[in-house]
């Protein structure tokens, strides 16, 4: 066998084999010997036709095939190890021609990443202001959450829950037909549908009203998508909300001394979060830096198998799985390969941002102890509560661990280089 290995672009390498003779030999008498006996070849026991009557039997090109689909990963796994190639993933093999074998193998090969000098890069991260409005506003959301329901005789006004009747049809077909619904009615809500809330507000008790609505082509429920609707709507209840006061037992109904120390817990809480917020902002702008400084290179595999990641987790956001989403992009007039395009500059940005991040913390030392680990599996259990138990379960699989350990080397990373960016290492 000769093998000649050549380096390509996005971290690649061509390998041009040539398999000798007595390997084709071999693998086609190792071919004949596993056919002839699993084919009942008439004239013949089992086992005892000669080879040249099996080859006429299946056809030659077909006995061929077969001992080269037998002979091609054998060959490709002795030349990668006879040029010392670690491939991350299968390659692409082309047969070049028959007389003799000539393969063509692309392999893929770990990324290279060159970072730029990320210690040049500096960046503010922005000042967080809490308003007396987003106070006030918090506020406002905490009474509504403690708000009670009561039965008013007024027509129907925003802020109100009513209890309703109500048919719906598409081009004269039912398809909805529920009585005592309970509604919120909200200005803008898309619940149960977009636009609905508004042809309610007005409306009095034991009144019907009559009125259409167009759905988008791409609504999420497939039998309105692109479609009108007649609705026939009667309201058997209103009640309105009625929020608390505003005053000292409020703030001790929800842990707090009076009225003034609501304000500062909430201020608090708000700062907090905004903070939070502006903090993460600045490590991805600080990361985006990096990355922008850096070269990355890796094989086209690592992309398409970032976009399987992508689309796997979107369909897991259905209940119906990938048909879901098939469905639901068929909608949209778009096919699966048209999505897998709109999804490649996302993954790009990933797969870059990921490459440069553990090229970082290579560069820098930077490393995730087993008792990091433990820390992190506390803190999750904790957070999951009565379900712990269940959560104990997953945590204990060395893959998990695994993926905790990468999620704190990312941290990790992230706030180094953010302790860089802003000049205090």
């Amino acid at each position: 066998m000769k093998v000649a290995a050549k380096k390509i672009e996005n971290s690649q390498v061509v390998l041009d084999i040539e398999v000798g003779t007595s390997e084709v030999e071999k693998s086609l008498d190792e071919t004949y010997h596993r056919l002839v006996n699993q084919l009942s070849i008439p004239g013949f026991r089992r086992g005892k036709a000669p080879r040249p009557v099996l080859e006429r039997h299946i056809g030659r090109q077909t006995f061929f095939q077969k001992a080269l689909e037998q002979l091609i990963p054998q060959v490709y796994e002795q030349a990668v190890k006879s040029e010392g190639i670690e491939a991350i993933a299968q390659p692409q093999i082309e047969v070049i021609q028959t007389e003799p074998v000539i393969l063509k193998a692309i392999v893929p090969v770990s990324p290279t990443v060159k970072l730029g000098n990320y210690y040049d890069i500096r960046l503010e991260s922005e000042s967080v202001e809490i308003t007396g409005e987003e106070v006030g506003a918090a506020i406002e959301q905490l009474r509504y959450q403690r708000a009670v329901l009561l039965p008013v005789e007024r027509s129907v006004q925003f802020g109100d829950a009513v209890t309703l009747d109500v048919d719906a049809s598409i081009q004269g077909k039912p398809v909805l037909n529920y009585k005592g619904a309970v509604c919120e009615v909200v200005e803008h809500s898309s619940l149960p549908f977009p636009g609905f809330t508004e042809k309610l507000e007005g409306m009095e008790k034991n009144k019907q009203k009559n009125f259409t609505l167009s759905f988008s082509g791409d609504y999420a429920i497939r039998e309105f998508a692109g479609k009108e609707c007649a609705f026939s709507v009667v309201i058997a209840e209103i009640k309105e909300r009625r929020l608390p006061e505003l005053n000292d037992e409020l703030a001790r109904s929800v842990g707090s001394g009076d009225l003034a120390s609501l304000r500062e817990r909430i201020s608090s809480d708000l700062r907090a979060r905004a903070e939070e917020r502006a903090r993460s902002d600045f490590r991805q702008k600080v990361v985006d830096a990096v990355v922008e400084l850096s070269e990355v290179e890796y094989p086209p595999v690592l992309e398409e198998m970032e976009i399987d990641r992508l689309i796997g987790k979107e369909a897991g956001n259905f209940p119906g799985g990938m048909k879901e989403l098939e469905d639901y992009l068929m909608r949209m007039e778009r096919t699966v390969e048209e999505h897998r395009e709109e999804l490649r500059p996302v993954a790009a940005r990933h797969l870059a941002r990921s490459l440069v991040l553990d090229k970082v913390a290579e560069a820098e030392k930077i490393e995730v102890i087993d008792s990091e680990v433990d820390n992190e599996v506390e803190r999750i259990l904790k957070d999951a509560g009565e379900k712990a138990g269940e959560v104990r379960k997953l945590l204990e699989l060395s893959q998990t661990r695994k993926s905790i350990q990468q999620f704190i080397l990312i941290r990790k990373t992230e706030e180094r280089l953010e302790q860089i960016a802003e000049g205090s290492t």
